[in-house]
């Protein structure tokens, strides 16, 4: 094994080993009754949000592509996954097979979708592509909007019009309604359902990284016009990039969608895709690990500082400006590599 290859099987080890230390941590906690009913309903979220920072890093950081679409591809996965176990509810009853198997399915359907919406819009760059990409979650959020899908005892009936056009059955339900979205999701998330799936991206992420079409996808991003000077592919890597990266975003809506009493797609707006994309900025552009620490910190943040009133919004921006400055200030960025090194170093800079 290379130098360069044992670095980096080193620095992913600790990676992996600061999620697992922080599950270690909070199932302790929450064993001892020392967490709070707020942090313990944070847990979940921090777990998909995190998730969602690390597959769009993929995109903006180890491809190079501005995606403001993360929100959709994550609307998609919930409602298909919360869907699924609906239907199931009566079936599977064993909570983690149905959680497992409606977040596969989360993930398979936005891929599906990411795949379907990367061929023609990945030709573009920069600007038009984020405006495409942020078109594409407000179209998704709005067809969902008008579905009326219910079953009875003969099977699904769709409307677009209301509940009352679907013909349904009077002893039928109602799955999905319009925009009151889907209710009665079974409750099967669980702060390890969390953190197995935060590994699993993780995985995913830094071996396509550190492999053969990780170095491709990068170099697209370094240099295009070197790389398909010397045959790579454009289309297909950044493709790779952009579905992984929307399946990843699918399982992770899924998880959220079974964390819900009621979940409709008015969630899944275009803030949603925008405070994805602030965790990954500030966090360090390429730095899954730095992605990893702002998700977690700015998605407990706004309710802890709650008690603080006029107040929060206040301290939040501040450490906000205190994140962006400790990531992209010249002064900062020299003082922290020569006291910390390679904790915070950009996922490719080694192969600068």
């Amino acid at each position: 094994m290379s130098l360069m290859r044992a670095k980096k099987l080193k620095n992913n080890l600790i990676t992996y080993g600061i999620v697992i230390a922080a599950y270690i941590l909070f199932q302790a906690l929450l064993s001892a009754g020392a967490l709070s009913s707020l942090l313990k309903g944070l847990l979940v979220p921090i777990c998909v949000y995190i998730t969602l920072a690390i597959s769009l890093n993929l995109v903006v950081g180890i491809s190079g592509e501005l995606s403001l679409g993360h929100a959709g591809f994550m609307c998609v996965g919930a409602f298909s996954g919360a869907f699924f176990s609906k239907c199931v509810q009566e079936s599977i009853t064993v909570s983690p097979l149905r959680l497992l198997l409606a977040m596969v399915i989360g993930a398979a359907v936005a891929a599906v979708f990411g795949l379907l919406i990367g061929i023609p819009v990945l030709r573009l760059k920069g600007d038009y592509l984020a405006i495409v990409t942020l078109a594409f979650g407000e179209i998704i959020k709005n067809v969902i909007n008008i579905f009326y899908i219910g079953r009875d005892s003969t099977g699904f009936h769709m409307s677009i019009k209301d509940q009352f056009s679907t013909g349904m059955a009077v002893d039928g339900k109602m799955i999905v309604n319009g925009p009151q979205g889907i209710n009665g999701t079974p409750k099967d998330a669980t702060l390890l359902a969390g953190v197995l799936l935060i590994l699993v991206t993780l995985f995913i992420v830094l071996n396509l990284i550190d492999s053969r079409d990780g170095r491709a996808i990068m170099s697209i991003r370094d240099n295009r016009i070197a790389s398909e000077s010397i045959g790579i592919n454009i289309t297909k890597y950044k493709l790779m990039a952009f579905t992984v990266s929307a399946a990843l975003a699918g399982a992770a809506g899924a998880l959220y969608a079974h964390n819900l009493a009621t979940l409709q797609a008015s969630k899944f707006n275009y803030n949603t895709s925008i405070l994805v994309l602030v965790f990954v900025v500030l966090g360090g552009i390429g730095n899954i690990r730095g992605s990893i620490i702002a998700a977690a910190v700015l998605t407990a943040l706004p309710e802890l500082l709650r008690g603080l009133s006029g107040y929060r919004m206040l301290i939040y921006s501040i450490i906000l400006i205190a994140m962006m400055i400790f990531n992209w200030a010249p002064a900062v960025l020299e003082w922290r590599e020569r006291h910390f090194g390679k904790l915070f170093r950009r996922h490719g800079k080694e192969a600068e």
